[in-house]
């Protein structure tokens, strides 16, 4: 797919750790979704930039769960890494923990998100980037369900473009 050499998945994983405080909230006191949507989007666009040697731009999220609230003094990391590559995009797999800023409990699991960047030259115009090289028996697993997921938004978008295009061909405006 690319004649540049692959690089092993822990090459460009990455952590993000951040105190939630007051300014991060919602109305209904816990932390906005936005606010964590967007430390994920940051953390995904760091592996990204470093597994492909360069910017890269985020495509698509295909996914964000929220598990758990979070709340004001939560000291949370997001943990990001890429699950697979393409020719010149990359799904970003990124998990969401949570701690008590001033506790020694274990973190939770409070989210996860897929992310699809691609990567850009100084243009803005796609380029390629190194194969990921699956370390672990679970990076394999989420080399595979990224493939899925790939498979699956694909089909997705030509389904509804074959929709689109079927509604226009019948006189309806959307």
């Amino acid at each position: 797919m690319t004649d540049l050499p692959g690089k092993p998945t822990s090459a460009s994983r990455t952590t993000l750790s951040h105190i939630m405080t007051a300014h991060d909230t919602n109305l209904l006191g816990t932390v906005h979704g936005g606010v964590i949507m967007k430390l994920v989007d940051d953390a995904a666009g760091a592996v990204a930039g470093r597994h492909s040697g360069g910017p890269a731009v985020t495509a698509s999220m295909d996914e964000m769960a929220f598990l758990e609230p979070v709340r004001v003094g939560d000291l949370l990391h997001v943990k990001a890494q890429v699950n697979w590559t393409g020719r010149t995009s990359m799904e970003i797999g990124v998990r969401v923990l949570a701690e008590r800023w001033n506790e020694s409990t274990p973190a939770t699991q409070v989210g996860s998100a897929y992310l699809v960047f691609t990567a850009v030259d100084g243009d803005g115009k796609p380029r390629t980037v190194p194969p990921v090289i699956p370390e672990t028996d679970r990076d394999h697993r989420r080399y595979q369900e990224a493939q899925i997921r790939r498979t699956h938004r694909l089909a997705r978008r030509r389904a509804i473009r074959e929709l689109r295009e079927q509604r226009a061909a019948e006189g309806f405006e959307d």
